[in-house]
C-alpha cells in the first residue's frame, strides 16, 4: 500500500491554529501568526498501514482546536488538513471511517460558526459532483449529525434531511428501486426484468459532453465489452427528462447491443426514485439489483469488475 497523504501532510509541519499570543507578541503591530496542525503520535504498536489509519481516523483531530474560529478564514490550510483526513478515512473499513466522522462533526459542534464551517466542506469535498472525495457513505455521517445536533434549528435541517432521504435510496449493499423504461418503438420494460449477471444503468442526458465521454468509455472499455459479448451484463441507457426530441436525435450514440429508453412521465425525477444532482451517474447493479457501486466513475467501475469477474 502507496504512502498515505496524511503522512506528507506531516512533513508541512502544520500546528494549532490557536490565536492566543504572549504579552510580547500582543505588543507587536504587524506580528503574523504561522497556523499550525500536529497529527496525534501514532503508537508503536501499530506497524501496518491498515493498523496506523484505523488509529488516525478516530484520533485525528485531537490537536485541533474546534473552539477557535480564526481556522475558518485559513481555507487554504484547513481544507488541506480535511483532505487529509479523508484520505486516512479511505484507507480504513467503513464503520471505522463512519466513526471518525461523526467523531469530527461532534468536535466542530462546540461551536456554531466551526460547526457551519465542517458543514460547508462536507457539501465541498464529499457531496458536489465535482470533488474526487465526492463519497456519499461518509456524507451520510455528516447529514445524519447535522440532523441530531442542537445546533441547527428545524429550517436549517430541512436541507440534510432531503438529502439524506435520497441518499438513502439505492445504497449501496441495498436493491435498487425498480422502475419502467420505455424505448423509441413505445414498447416498455422494467429494470428487475433485465436478467444478467450484471446490469449497468447509466443515466444520462443525449448530447452533453460528459455523458459522449462517458459512451465512449464504454464503447472503448474491455471488461465492459467482454461482459456483453458473453452476455453476462446489459446497459440500461436512461433518459431521465421530458424533451424527446433531443433524446430521439441521439438515437445513434448508442449500440444496438445497449437497451436506451427514456423515462415516461418523468416519474424517476418526480418521484425522487434516484439521485438526479450529478449526470452522467453510472449504477452497477448485480443478478439480483443489489447496487454494487452508486453514481460511479466508469474506471471504478471497470476496477470492481476486474476483481470481481471470473
Amino acid at each position: 500500500m502507496k504512502i498515505f497523504h496524511y503522512l506528507a501532510i506531516a512533513l508541512f509541519a502544520f500546528g494549532s491554529c490557536h490565536n492566543g499570543k504572549t504579552q510580547k507578541e500582543q505588543t507587536t503591530e504587524k506580528v503574523q501568526e504561522t497556523p499550525r496542525f500536529t497529527l496525534p503520535e501514532i503508537p508503536a504498536m501499530y506497524t501496518t498501514p491498515e493498523q496506523q489509519a484505523e488509529f488516525l481516523v478516530k484520533r485525528y483531530w485531537d490537536n485541533f482546536d474546534f473552539t477557535d474560529t480564526t481556522c475558518i478564514h485559513l481555507p487554504k490550510i484547513t481544507e488541506q488538513i480535511y483532505a487529509g483526513f479523508l484520505d486516512v478515512a479511505n484507507h480504513t473499513s467503513m464503520e471505522s471511517a463512519y466513526d471518525g466522522m461523526k467523531r469530527m462533526m461532534t468536535n466542530a459542534g462546540k461551536d456554531k460558526k466551526v460547526f457551519d464551517y465542517f458543514v460547508s466542506l462536507a457539501d465541498k469535498f464529499l457531496y458536489d459532483p465535482n470533488s474526487p472525495f465526492r463519497n456519499e457513505e461518509f456524507y451520510i455521517a455528516i447529514l445524519e449529525k447535522m440532523i441530531e445536533t442542537d445546533m441547527l434549528d428545524d429550517v436549517e435541517k430541512s436541507r440534510p434531511r432531503y438529502r439524506l432521504k435520497l441518499a438513502l435510496k439505492n445504497r449501496l449493499g441495498t436493491k435498487a428501486l425498480n422502475f419502467t423504461y420505455t424505448l423509441s418503438s413505445g414498447k416498455q420494460g422494467a429494470l428487475y426484468g433485465l436478467p444478467e449477471e450484471y446490469t449497468l444503468v447509466y443515466i444520462n442526458n443525449p448530447g452533453c459532453h460528459a455523458c459522449g465521454e462517458i459512451t465512449e468509455g464504454l464503447k472503448q472499455s474491455g471488461v465492459v465489452q467482454y461482459l456483453l459479448s458473453e452476455k453476462r451484463m446489459t446497459i440500461l441507457c436512461i433518459y431521465p427528462d421530458e424533451d424527446l426530441g433531443e433524446w430521439k436525435k441521439h438515437q445513434d450514440d448508442f449500440p444496438p447491443s445497449w437497451i436506451n429508453g427514456y423515462d415516461k412521465g418523468a416519474v424517476i425525477r418526480n418521484k425522487d426514485l434516484y439521485d438526479l444532482k450529478a449526470i452522467p451517474s453510472l449504477y452497477l447493479l448485480d443478478k439480483n439489483k443489489t447496487v454494487l457501486l452508486k453514481d460511479a466513475t466508469l474506471p471504478q467501475i471497470e476496477q470492481y469488475l476486474d476483481n470481481n469477474i471470473n
